[in-house]
């Protein structure tokens, strides 16, 4: 719970999801319909819906002049993306999206000792996010309503992480290769993979990230999640703990050296969306960017 949050309204069309809710915050009135939900007196809109709704839904928040922040991902393509960052600016209200991982105790400080150049040139970062059970709701496994399989659900937080440590770097090359029990899939299928591996080319080929990620892996524990950065002068690396979904250490490397920066306990479920509120309490400046997730 954020102390400085009133919930002002519920939304959701499953009524054994809207009673859930109701019990976290009792007094707040409900509705199952969107329309009537921005239709009420309220400061910002929180989306936590299925991925096809997201871009349609933010849209329209953004359309009555309602800021939002809203679960990964932000859309399912690359051009709904566009559509909703530029009504963003054009209507000069604040955006987030929950890409949390920047959040870990220690990732800022593996960030800030990049951008120093105190790890050298980075020129290549590994990545897994491999999950041992598979999405418990159908529709991930749709893809009209998920925008993808375990790389949209999973990789979405790798590809953010690599981008976000480089500053801001632009991916300007994808090779990948998909897999849905064991098959390899088209370059365009009409199935959702459950298996991935990606290579991405980053900052105009200067550094390469290859990221793989799966759900139902045979991965011996609950979840396996990792990110290592290697520079020409040391590297990083990001990992959870015992299988965990919630417990990670960030170390810094040097040859066979790790020094520790940060280890559990670590509350880091709910920072963005914390900042969020504050940036929406405090205002922000209009001439900056207005897509934020923790800061940008």
């Amino acid at each position: 719970a954020l102390p400085q949050v009133e919930v002002a309204a519920l939304c959701d069309p499953a009524p054994e999801a809207l009673a859930e809710a109701k019990s976290v915050a009792p007094s707040a009135p409900c509705t199952m319909d969107f329309d009537q939900l921005l239709a009420l007196p309220l400061d910002g809109v929180v989306l936590a819906t299925p991925s096809a709704a997201h871009a349609e839904q933010t849209l329209a928040a953004l359309a009555r002049g309602l800021p939002v922040f809203c679960q990964k991902p932000l859309a399912r393509s690359a051009d709904e993306a566009a559509r909703v960052v530029e009504t963003a600016r054009e209507r000069d209200l604040l955006l987030g999206v929950d890409l949390c991982y920047r959040e870990l105790a220690g990732v800022r400080t593996i960030r800030d000792a990049i951008a120093a150049g105190e790890l050298g040139h980075v020129f290549a970062i590994e990545a897994c996010f491999h999950n041992a059970y598979g999405p418990g709701k159908p529709w991930f496994f749709d893809r009209q309503l998920s925008g993808g399989g375990c790389f949209m659900d999973l990789g979405i937080h790798l590809v953010d992480l690599v981008t976000w440590l480089l500053g801001g770097a632009s991916v300007t090359g994808v090779h990948s290769r998909l897999f849905r029990a064991g098959r390899r899939l088209p370059k365009r299928p009409d199935d959702v993979e459950d298996y991935a591996e990606v290579a991405l080319d980053v900052a105009d080929g200067r550094t390469v990230a290859r990221i793989a990620c799966s759900w139902g892996a045979p991965a011996g524990r609950d979840a396996v999640i990792e990110l290592h950065v290697h520079g020409t002068r040391g590297g990083a690396r990001i990992h959870n703990v015992a299988g965990s979904f919630f417990d990670f250490e960030v170390q810094r490397t040097h040859g066979t050296r790790a020094q520790l920066l940060a280890a559990p306990p670590d509350a880091w479920g709910g920072r963005a969306i914390a900042r969020w509120v504050d940036r929406l309490r405090d205002g922000f400046d209009p001439n900056e960017l207005k897509i934020f997730s923790g800061e940008n």
